[in-house]
């Protein structure tokens, strides 16, 4: 699961998303509902929070202004990204949260060994593409304030693409 950083400054990474954003706190309750988290909060490492069959990462691990991050900041960040990915021999799924997302995962897969058609699949909410290899790609809104408050992601749209996931991972 990949999405635009939910924290709030330039550089204030941590190596957990944590909840404490309203982002956060969506995806984790949604997480919890879905069966791939133990608990809807987590406010730090070791507060025991669990995720089975799940991982969750930032493509930009850098919060920019305005939440827009730059393509230079996508482009520093994806060997993060790409390292990542790499140590997770047993992918099945990648649920993209934002456009940004899904764009930044189909820019770092072919760079780790993985092929995407061409053209470039499009992102839109429950896009749901088989990739070349048995990867399978899904879009989600992103969390975001903007998009929950307005209902552009409603906790049922999010828990339908969560359940996409469990079938694609073939857990369901």
């Amino acid at each position: 699961m990949t999405g635009s950083s939910i924290r709030r400054r330039r550089c204030s990474w941590r190596p957990w998303v944590v909840t404490g954003a309203r982002s956060g706190d969506w995806l984790f309750a949604a997480l919890v509902r879905a069966g791939f988290a133990n608990q809807p909060t987590s406010i730090r490492s070791g507060d025991g929070l669990v995720l089975s069959e799940v991982y969750v990462t930032a493509a930009v691990k850098c919060a920019p202004p305005d939440n827009k991050p730059l393509p230079t900041e996508r482009a520093t960040c994806q060997p993060f990204l790409l390292r990542e990915l790499e140590n997770l021999p047993a992918l099945r799924a990648i649920l993209c949260l934002g456009a940004f997302a899904w764009d930044a995962a189909l820019r770092a897969l072919p760079a780790g060994g993985h092929a995407v058609p061409r053209p470039l699949p499009r992102f839109g909410h429950a896009a749901d593409v088989l990739l070349p290899g048995g990867l399978t790609l899904i879009g989600s809104y992103h969390p975001s304030q903007q998009n929950t408050f307005t209902g552009r992601l409603t906790e049922a749209m999010l828990d339908d693409v969560l359940a996409s996931a469990w079938r694609a991972i073939g857990a369901a």
